[in-house]
């Protein structure tokens, strides 16, 4: 516990600058000048400026900012490259392929009307809408503990302190966190929020759900041969070089000045510890319908980050006394159309009518059971219903007949099928024993298409104050040598795409070494490790990766 703090008192507490946290503050702030009333709002972001820790593919639905911005193109959003076709390409060996009729698509992954752009950059626009409005954004802020009054509601959350030693000890400089009080909080960390999953274990959020499932998305930017480039198209792949029963694919988004977005997404229930997802991306660029297009080019970023895949039947409960999750705080992905912007800035700001009205009605704080009300009656909960089979279609079925019936639930039946299927497997559990299951030999990184993650990491503009505690505990120090090396030859050498883990010999004894210096904030740890023994906590406030135009 830290010494006595000091505190700011608000209306309500954002944590998280994202798509859904702005959404919320912004909403706020239209409610009030509306009223011609009064609100006092904070966002606290623990990345150095807002949009510092945004990664996303992205191809956005502007569903919800029409909603929040009805004259958004006219206000200079940043949202400009509409999608001019896409095309999903079946990956069947390192060099062969089969383009994927546009008929036999499912009906809610063709893009007609949405737009290839930075989601860093949307965010940093709705930030500045925000702070025009009079909103107070903390970046650099780690909220890193939910503060409680005596009867168990939330009351706010508390910054992280700076200047604290790897020892525990105080440098030079040292500043105690501040406490961040407000009658209602929002909670919009993202996939895996350390807070959302404290609020979720400690109210029980997630009793009546399917755990949640994860993918773990990695991306590059490169800027690319005019000759090739094709502003407006996006590509799908599935297949190669992942197997059918592996869930995953790539995608590769011509977006503006000659720039392309590339990535690889790995279902995190994958089973072979050998696998190494940063791996299987870069193996994938070898493909001829990628390395054909970036061939020539210059890669100008790297990114990784888990997405949420578990959808409607892995939603926990959204409300608790004093507060609420949104966006992928809570999980509320659409898999079928491998978007979650749209719906984040929705909920953002069902969260802030909901609040607005408490406060507007002066009733003492309480539990917000209206706003999952409102969720359940909007286009969010049609949308995550109709896209509700996807993912258990494809855990249960693998890759291609899941896909088959994908193509029958939401192109016949519209998402309406008689019946859900359900995915209770945890991810942490589906690891096969390292010894029944064959090595992967992947290539070693050319420096021209293929890389190494050391070079990845240090696109990605990531730092971290190094004389502090380390974000990234184990519970249990001896379980990484003792269990996980003997069992799954420690899978942390592989899972994370930033190398942050390794396994070496000091004097003839295995070591487990942590680099928490070049961790990425994706989470990936958190959610794989066999035993769930590895924790993720924040850091100092504007640690991490500072990523531009991601």
């Amino acid at each position: 516990m830290s010494e006595q703090r000091e505190s700011m008192e608000f209306d309500v507490v954002i944590v998280g600058a994202g798509p859904a946290g702005l959404a919320a503050a912004c909403r706020l702030s239209q409610l009030a000048e509306s009223d011609g009333r009064e609100i006092s709002v904070v966002v606290v972001e623990k990345g150095s400026e807002v949009g510092a820790h945004i990664l996303s593919g992205n191809v956005f639905e502007p569903r919800g900012l029409d909603e929040l911005y009805p004259g958004w193109k006219e206000e200079g959003a940043p949202v400009t490259t509409a999608v001019k076709g896409d095309v999903i390409h079946y990956l069947t060996g390192e060099s062969n392929s089969v383009r994927v009729p546009g008929l036999f698509l499912p009906s809610p992954m063709h893009n007609e009307g949405n737009y290839i752009i930075s989601l860093g950059r949307l965010c940093q626009w709705l930030g500045e809408k925000a702070e025009a409005a009079g909103i107070n954004i903390f970046p650099g802020f780690a909220a890193s503990e939910v503060l409680y009054d005596a009867d168990g509601r939330v009351t706010g959350v508390a910054t992280s302190d700076m200047g604290v030693g790897k020892d525990g000890s105080r440098k030079d400089g040292y500043q105690a966190g501040y406490e961040l009080l407000g009658r209602y909080t929002i909670f919009a960390e993202g996939v895996r929020g350390n807070l959302g999953e404290s609020l979720i274990d400690r109210f029980n959020l997630r009793k009546d759900a399917d755990p949640q499932h994860y993918g773990l998305g990695i991306k590059e930017v490169w800027e690319i041969d005019p000759s090739k480039h094709d502003e407006g198209r996006v590509v799908h792949t599935m297949g190669w070089p992942l197997d059918n029963h592996t869930e995953g694919g790539g995608f590769l988004y011509h977006a503006a000045n000659n720039q392309v977005f590339l990535g690889f997404i790995v279902a995190l229930n994958y089973a072979n510890p050998h696998l190494s997802p940063f791996q299987e991306f870069q193996r994938w660029k070898l493909h001829p319908r990628i390395r054909s297009t970036i061939e020539g080019g210059k890669r100008i970023g790297y990114g990784a980050r888990a997405v949420n895949k578990g959808g409607l039947q892995s939603l926990p409960k959204l409300t608790f006394p004093g507060g609420m999750l949104v966006g992928c705080d809570a999980g509320f992905l659409n898999g079928v159309k491998i978007k979650g912007a749209h719906t984040a800035i929705k909920t953002g700001m069902l969260a802030a009518e909901s609040i607005y009205e408490a406060i507007g009605n002066d009733a003492a704080p309480a539990e917000l059971t209206g706003y999952e009300d409102a969720v359940n009656s909007s286009w969010v909960y049609d949308e995550l219903y109709r896209a509700r089979n996807f993912g258990p279609a494809l855990h249960k079925f693998g890759t291609f007949i899941g896909a088959a019936f994908t193509f029958v639930d939401q192109n016949i039946f519209r998402g309406k099928l008689p019946f859900t299927l359900r995915n209770t497997d945890p991810d942490n559990e589906s690891l096969k024993r390292a010894a029944n299951v064959a090595a992967i030999d992947y290539p070693k990184p050319d420096g021209v298409i293929t890389f190494d993650r050391l070079s990845s990491v240090f696109l990605s503009s990531t730092n971290h104050e190094e004389d502090q505690p380390s974000h990234l505990r184990l519970k249990d120090e001896a379980i990484p040598i003792d269990f996980n090396l003997p069992e799954f030859d420690e899978p942390a050498q592989r899972y994370c795409p930033a190398g942050v883990y390794e396994v070496v010999e000091e004097g003839g004894t295995p070591v487990f070494r942590i680099n928490a210096q070049n961790c990425v904030h994706c989470k990936t740890c958190d959610i794989k490790d066999p035993k769930q023994n590895i924790v993720w906590h924040v850091p100092e406030g504007g640690g991490g990766p500072n990523y531009s135009g991601m």
